[in-house]
């Protein structure tokens, strides 16, 4: 089982980035798909979800609603993290997650938003 972020980086604020997630040795389309994200000194946060198979039903933290867009395409295997206006605050290493009944975690991809 692999869980591969990708997209992360350093950006201006108010910049975008999208974050990929590749997955391999399971059943995609059969778990749910979150993102994750820690900042230095802070626990683990949930940002984002998307519920399996078509991902028809989303989730969203407070604090990333109406920036963060969340998605997933089962032929590739793969879910996404469109983040806009980004903010300082938004600085954290983020996380890939499968569940479904178990868990998976991919290795994290740093996102520095600074001028």
């Amino acid at each position: 089982v692999q869980l591969v972020e990708s997209g992360g980086g350093l950006v201006q604020p108010g910049g975008s980035l999208r974050l990929s997630c590749a997955a391999s040795g399971f059943t995609f389309s059969s778990y749910a798909m979150s993102w994750y994200r820690q900042a230095p000194g802070k626990e683990r946060e949930l940002v984002a979800a998307i519920s399996s198979g078509g991902g028809g039903s989303t989730y969203y933290a407070d604090s990333v609603k109406g920036r963060f867009t969340i998605s997933r395409d089962n032929a590739k295997n793969t879910v996404y993290l469109q983040m806009n206006s980004l903010k300082p605050e938004d600085t954290a290493v983020y996380y890939c997650n499968a569940r479904a009944g178990n868990q998976y975690w991919g290795q994290g991809t740093q996102v520095t938003v600074s001028s």
